[in-house]
């Protein structure tokens, strides 16, 4: 039979139409792989940035179209290595880090959103210890001189009024082993979360100088943030939308309603009290990122501390406008509105 010029066309549209179908089977496939965040808790942590796994929990961001896959790994720097090797497509980690990252031309990063911006540290000391003057000549734990904590501590010191060159600085490590230390009398003072100091059993003997409220006014230092690499921004910007709305909403509701708030930490942490997390609702309460989480004025600050730090000494200086993308943040919140009860976004 003689191939004719329909014969072709026809072999040609057929063709076409298993390659278009084809397409839309590897498109669907694509649009049904998982979003995988990247996150340094073991288990549901007891701070705002628990919003993330509550919100796997109770199943916010598959409403919203998004498939969330937790991976989980063991700090900042376990975090990086999995975002560079392609484990994830969002990484909760240290701004500092990120910061370096960007810095150092080592990684083209974008911080989207902050679900807790800040540690919620408060200033703790021995009880013999009532004002800010009392803590010169004393010893302040730290995990390492000129880490985050460190230049934080310093900033909240100067502020409160007191040259914090006229402390000692104590190397202790990790904030658990620092309430040891203080609880045991080694050091004077130290600043640990608010979930470290309620741990602490004992408390009779101690004394919080400082609390979360004055601890973050006087020094506004943006500690965490979700990243994610620019081409993921560009490429898979509807799941990155509706990550960050799930986030505020959900933030939102916990500020509104702290009762919420521990009603599913009862059962993502039944081996906390619950009066712990009763307490610990109401202390947040001001701390949700209600807003996003990326407030201008504080990053700015933030960046300006951490290059008094050694660690970026021969760094290139980064303005926040360079890396922060506060676009899928302003988009919830063209369509919210802002909640004017905390977290300005200072723009």
């Amino acid at each position: 039979m003689a191939i004719t010029a329909r014969h072709i066309f026809f072999s040609l549209t057929v063709s076409a139409s298993l390659a278009t179908q084809a397409s839309l089977v590897l498109m669907g496939s694509a649009q049904a792989a998982p979003f995988r965040m990247i996150i340094t808790e073991t288990e549901t942590p007891l701070v705002p940035n628990s919003v993330v796994e509550l919100s796997v929990r109770s199943g916010a961001f598959t409403k919203a179209g998004v498939e969330v896959e937790l991976v989980r790994v063991g700090q900042t720097p376990s975090a990086i290595a999995a975002l560079k090797s392609g484990q994830g497509e969002m990484a909760n980690i240290a701004l500092d880090s990120a910061l370096q990252l960007v810095a150092r031309n080592q990684m083209r990063l974008k911080g989207i959103v902050s679900p807790d911006k800040a540690l919620p540290f408060v200033l703790a000391t021995t009880k013999d210890i009532t004002s800010i003057a009392q803590l010169e000549g004393k010893n302040f734990g730290v995990a390492r001189v000129g880490s985050v904590d460190y230049l934080v501590s310093r900033s909240v010191i100067a502020k409160l009024g007191l040259d914090p060159d006229k402390l000692k600085y104590v190397g202790l490590g990790q904030p658990p082993v620092r309430a040891q230390a203080l609880a045991g009398k080694r050091i004077d003072a130290t600043a640990v979360s608010i979930g470290i100091w309620l741990s602490i059993k004992d408390r009779s003997m101690l004394n919080m100088l400082v609390d979360q409220k004055k601890f973050y006014e006087s020094a506004p230092f943006v500690t965490k943030l979700n990243v994610v690499t620019e081409s993921v921004a560009k490429d898979r910007a509807k799941e990155v939308q509706a990550v960050v709305r799930v986030i505020m909403d959900a933030s939102r509701q916990f500020a509104k309603n702290p009762q919420s708030w521990v009603e599913a930490m009862a059962q993502a942490r039944p081996d906390v009290a619950r009066e712990d997390l009763e307490q610990l609702a109401q202390t947040y309460r001001p701390s949700w990122s209600v807003n996003g989480g990326l407030n201008l004025d504080s990053l700015a600050y933030t960046t300006n501390v951490l290059y008094e730090d050694p660690e970026f000494k021969d760094l290139r200086k980064v303005a926040p406008a360079e890396w922060i993308d506060t676009s899928f943040i302003d988009k919830v919140l063209s369509e919210l509105g802002r909640d004017e009860s905390t977290d300005a976004p200072g723009r």
